[in-house]
């Protein structure tokens, strides 16, 4: 009984002691802490460089998944990675602020990134995007996870906004869902909720976020400048209708969303062990 008690309130000391979540302002004597409180969980915050219409920060991708990451920790601990700006974005290179790597770069990058994060200790990475442009690359990279064993697993956190937020959100909104993409009213609004000091709602009348529909294929066909095509200014939306309180109501539900999926991704062990067992039977 007494080793039972003992054991007990070493786990309350541990998961009560108050340590930074971020990786970068962690101390290497809270290390060991930090992996047992998080249970191994690393979350990797991913966005881009790039303009945001006129209004927004060129970091509005990552201002967003720092911002939900660092939130979301306060109530599940986990530990956050630094800011991780090396995405995909040529389609936004016509622009200035871009920050655009060679794509191979980029998935080394991405590879070397993880590698390192399980080597100091952590078995599971949760990737939060917050650039629409990543979302293939990032699925591609989870799939070439089982290219060769590992000793960790990586998980992309993809939420849908549930119906009632959406229907809130629907009483909330100005422009019209279907066209509101990029820099447009939800995100403009984000940013408004997150870092309010940042946005210059303004200036956003001053350029155009129409679909221009420059170039008329299919639904049945692909092709690179698409994005190009329908919004050469790399906007798309209306920004200048944007709201703290749309803002708050879409992040609030994010962090909601996270935090639950950090809670599943720490009590999961299933994924390992099938990834093993995988590489188990893998045939050489």
């Amino acid at each position: 009984m007494k080793n039972l008690l003992f054991t007990f309130l070493i786990s309350y000391s541990i998961f009560a002691q108050e340590i930074p979540a971020r990786w970068d302002e962690l101390t290497a004597s809270d290390w060991e802490l930090a992996l047992e409180k998080s249970n191994y969980t690393c979350i990797l915050p991913m966005g881009v460089l790039e303009k945001h219409g006129l209004q927004g920060p060129i970091g509005s991708d990552l201002i967003k998944v720092r911002e939900w990451s660092a939130m979301a920790t306060k109530k599940e601990y986990a530990v956050v990675f630094p800011d991780y700006f090396y995405g995909q974005v040529n389609e936004a290179k016509q622009q200035y602020g871009t920050f655009s790597l060679p794509s191979n770069l980029t998935m080394e990058l991405l590879e070397a990134t993880c590698q390192e994060i399980g080597r100091n200790g952590f078995k599971r990475i949760i990737i939060i995007n917050g650039h629409g442009g990543n979302t293939q690359m990032i699925r591609y990279f989870i799939q070439n996870q089982l290219e060769k064993r590992r000793e960790y697993a990586v998980y992309f956190f993809t939420p849908n906004t549930p119906k009632p937020v959406k229907d809130k959100a629907n009483k909330i909104r100005k422009s019209d869902p279907s066209y509101d993409q990029h820099s447009g009213e939800n995100e403009t609004s984000m940013l408004m909720y997150l870092r309010p000091d940042l946005v210059k709602i303004d200036r956003s009348k001053n350029e155009s976020g129409k679909n221009q529909q420059r170039l008329s294929l299919s639904e049945d066909l692909y092709t690179a400048i698409w994005w190009y095509a329908a919004y050469p200014n790399h906007y798309a939306g209306v920004g200048e209708v944007a709201s703290i309180g749309l803002g708050k109501l879409l992040s609030d539900s994010m962090v909601k969303s996270l935090v639950n999926a950090i809670k599943e991704v720490k009590n999961d062990d299933e994924t390992l062990r099938l990834q093993n067992e995988y590489f188990d039977r893998v045939k050489n």
